[in-house]
């Protein structure tokens, strides 16, 4: 039997942004603003320091989500460009990813409205927390690597595509939890925890922490739990996080942006000394049974017996892959053509160099898009993982 597969915990509502050079010139324009404010840094409050934010990370190709004082701050931003309307959150993009393949699976969403009854397909079923119909829109930039923007006398150049996500979203902020999420629990036999990262009060973090916990006594002993890390509006909270669930977590994952967070430094991604420093140290932070990395160039498991998620590091890289190409709206055979496209060659280079015990690496596709989709990637790259996992046994 298909192992039964629960996507929590946080949902959104997505305006996913066209980008236009254009556009920002001329907000920079209009507020003075200068390349040496662009630090990216910023506490965002205003237009003006959503647009330095935005620079700020451009120049450096860095993605990541970030906390907006205001929601009008998103509305009026989001209203002077093209946009699409789409479905957000890890565990939601997870399972839009999983539903091109048919895989069923049951989501917690924290928020419901036409827009959720509309656009999620008949493979994923849900639950909510959500007493009545609201929108709190997370509004996400996204480029193309190349794209310029000028400042001043400056032009910036985007190194790499990437996507920021702004968010002010009182729900996932609040993440109440569906009475029913423990008897959905009681018959699944893999488990998403994602969406803590946009808690903002410390008392409401550690009683939902509690209430996770006890809804996880609801789990088959067998049951396997995945943890997908993301960019705290709080950082403290991280680890806050990691003392009341770690022990619970069969694979801890995370992006690039995520793992140089956790360590306060830049890391060369093709530098396979770089790498295991790394990993070292990010084991000292987070000590968990297993660590999955995935990044643009390569994807790794290490810790407890990492080549057992050997296949389900291809899923994930296929499944990221797919929708970097295709967009949201890929066929099963787009899919299964994935295996067939060449790999990145600097990853394949620093995976052979950092495989052995207790890591398994395997590099990323080398692919060249004129229109790449960049938001949800890692959203994807989980729900492949996952999916991998259906057809080989929920528990490693």
């Amino acid at each position: 039997m298909t192992p039964a597969i629960v996507l929590g915990l946080g949902s959104s509502v997505d305006y996913e942004i066209v980008w236009s050079s254009q556009l920002i010139e001329h907000l920079v324009q209009r507020y003075g603003i200068t390349v040496a404010e662009l630090t990216g840094a910023t506490e965002i409050t205003d237009e003006r320091s959503l647009v330095v934010s935005v620079l700020g990370h451009f120049r450096l190709g860095v993605g990541g989500e970030r906390y907006v004082a205001s929601p009008d701050v998103l509305e009026a931003f989001a209203a002077k460009c093209e946009r699409k309307v789409t479905l957000g959150g890890t565990a939601v993009r997870a399972g839009l990813a999983l539903s091109q393949l048919n895989v069923p699976v049951t989501l917690h969403l924290v928020g419901i409205n036409d827009h959720f009854r509309g656009l999620l397909p008949s493979t994923c079923a849900w639950i909510t927390s959500a007493d009545h119909d609201s929108t709190e829109p997370h509004l996400i930039v996204q480029w193309n690597e190349g794209a310029r923007v000028r400042v001043g006398e400056t032009e910036l150049i985007a190194p790499f595509p990437n996507r920021l996500i702004y968010v002010n979203d009182q729900p996932n902020a609040e993440m109440l939890l569906s009475p029913d999420l423990p008897q959905v629990l009681s018959k699944s036999s893999i488990f998403l925890i994602s969406g803590l990262n946009a808690m903002q009060d410390a008392r409401i973090l550690h009683q939902r922490l509690k209430e996770i916990r006890r809804a996880m006594d609801a789990l088959p002993e067998e049951a396997f739990v995945y943890y997908e890390d993301a960019g705290f509006h709080v950082q403290t909270f991280s680890a806050q996080v990691r003392e009341a669930l770690l022990d619970r977590i069969d694979v801890y994952g995370m992006n690039e942006d995520e793992m140089q967070a956790h360590l306060g430094r830049e890391i060369n991604l093709l530098d396979p000394d770089s790498i295991r420093h790394a990993l070292e140290d990010l084991a000292t932070i987070i000590p968990a049974r297993t660590l999955v990395i995935h990044t643009k160039y390569w994807v790794l498991a290490c810790g407890f017996q990492p080549e057992h998620y050997a296949s389900a590091l291809e899923g994930g890289v296929a499944m990221a892959s797919t929708r970097y190409r295709y967009g949201d709206n890929f066929t099963r055979s787009q899919y299964a053509q994935s295996a067939e496209w060449p790999v990145n060659q600097d990853g394949a280079a620093v995976s052979a160099a950092l495989s052995g015990p207790g890591l398994h690496a395997i590099p990323t596709k080398a692919l060249s898009v004129p229109m790449p989709t960049t938001v949800g990637l890692g959203d994807s790259f989980v729900g492949g993982f996952l999916g991998a996992l259906t057809r080989n046994g929920a528990k490693v």
